[in-house]
């Protein structure tokens, strides 16, 4: 990943320039750190270095420039882009490759086209359980073993968690229903246990304010705060480290916003065997059994106005 300074450097293309051509044009969309700064991939760069040459030596307009590279990254696309072959496991393996090894190499035009190539053949439900989560904890795991950067962990992750995302708007929310606030509390980094469990109370038409990994407690105090409906705070834990601070953090939640609810979940919840008790729903087991206990206990909780 480089810089804008090393794009800068690299191109010979004036910063001011990169930024007009990504905002009016969206020539190249570059990730960010946290702190806002963009990083360019290789194909970043090259896709920067056609337009470079369109613009000045073939003395075509940047936006006729952009419509080109577009048309022809589709078009190769879709003739890289097939039915995998052999049966259904072997399939959604070949698949799920595909797309760890676009995203391994920065290849994001093709794994978003893998991925909704993968959605039109499998659907949500397969596409999610069985494709984008065993990349996304392959890639952390890939990460702690060194096998992959930091650089890459992030990518991957991002590039995943914004398909994620998008299915939150795409399910109704249903006004008579609490809402959830969904967060892994400080410390704890691994949401992809969480991402899933929100965007299935997202199906069944649960409103879910989702604030992600290693949120502090004074953030999620301050939500809680200024929010009206929050009925419910659900988080995730795989660290059983942690788990003392959970209990202090849900027992001090509980006596500022003695209303709320419980859920908790994750690796360190089920390997603890935590009861539930109260106000607190310790869930664990498959994601099967997630219906089951919505319907069983989200009628029970009443929204407090």
């Amino acid at each position: 990943m480089y810089s804008i300074k090393q794009v800068v450097e690299m191109l010979d293309i004036p910063s001011v320039t990169l930024r007009a051509w990504e905002s009016r044009y969206q020539a190249v969309i570059p990730e960010r750190t946290d702190s806002g700064y963009r990083l360019y991939s290789q194909e970043n760069i090259e896709d920067l270095r056609y337009l470079k040459e369109q613009t000045e030596k073939q003395g075509i307009s940047i936006s006729h420039a952009v419509r080109l590279l577009k048309a022809g990254k589709e078009k190769r696309l879709d003739e890289r882009i097939s039915l995998p072959a052999g049966t259904p496991e072997e399939a959604i393996g070949k698949m799920k490759q595909q797309i760890y090894n676009a995203l391994l190499e920065f290849q994001g035009e093709r794994a978003n086209a893998l991925i909704d190539f993968g959605f039109s053949l499998y659907g949500y439900e397969t596409m999610f359980h069985q494709v984008l989560v065993p990349v996304l904890i392959r890639v952390g795991d890939a990460w702690e073993e060194g096998t992959a950067t930091v650089a890459q962990e992030h990518y991957m992750t991002h590039m995943i968690s914004n398909r994620f995302y998008q299915f939150f708007n795409v399910f109704p929310v249903y006004a008579h229903l609490p809402k959830v606030l969904a967060f892994c509390p400080e410390g704890e980094h691994h949401q992809v246990g969480l991402l899933l469990f929100s965007l299935f109370l997202r199906k069944n038409g649960v409103e879910v304010i989702y604030l992600g990994a290693n949120t502090p407690e004074e953030g999620v105090t301050a939500m809680l705060a200024k929010q009206s409906r929050i009925g419910v705070v659900c988080l995730s834990l795989t660290d059983k480290e942690r788990l003392t601070y959970c209990e202090g953090l849900i027992s001090r939640l509980q006596e500022s916003f003695p209303d709320l609810q419980f859920i908790a979940g994750g690796k360190a919840y089920e390997e603890a065997e935590v009861p539930s008790s109260g106000r607190l729903h310790v869930l664990s087991g498959s994601s099967e059994r997630w219906q089951e206990w919505y319907e069983q206990v989200f009628p029970g909780i009443k929204i407090k106005y």
